[in-house]
């Protein structure tokens, strides 16, 4: 395992969470995710692609987002 390397909000632009904030963790490279993927019901989960907003907030070193844009892709069932 990885070590942590903090958490961000992903704010979800579009699609059936549109609106909807997450609270998600960084890789271990210190980036943003590039897909998220959000549990629903029935096994039903939603894909989620990072698109290009990013928020910065205070000044930690290295510069991080507090806040990633993610796009709505697909519905996986099962």
């Amino acid at each position: 395992m990885g070590t942590t390397q903090g958490t961000y909000t992903a704010k979800l632009t579009d699609g059936p969470l549109q609106g909807k904030t997450v609270t998600t963790e960084f890789l271990d490279s210190g980036d943003p995710q590039a897909r998220i993927e959000i549990p629903a019901e029935a096994g039903k989960r939603y894909l989620y692609s990072r698109g290009a907003g990013l928020e910065f907030e205070g000044s930690t070193t290295p510069l991080r987002p507090t806040a990633v844009e993610y796009r709505y892709v697909e519905a996986v069932f099962g």
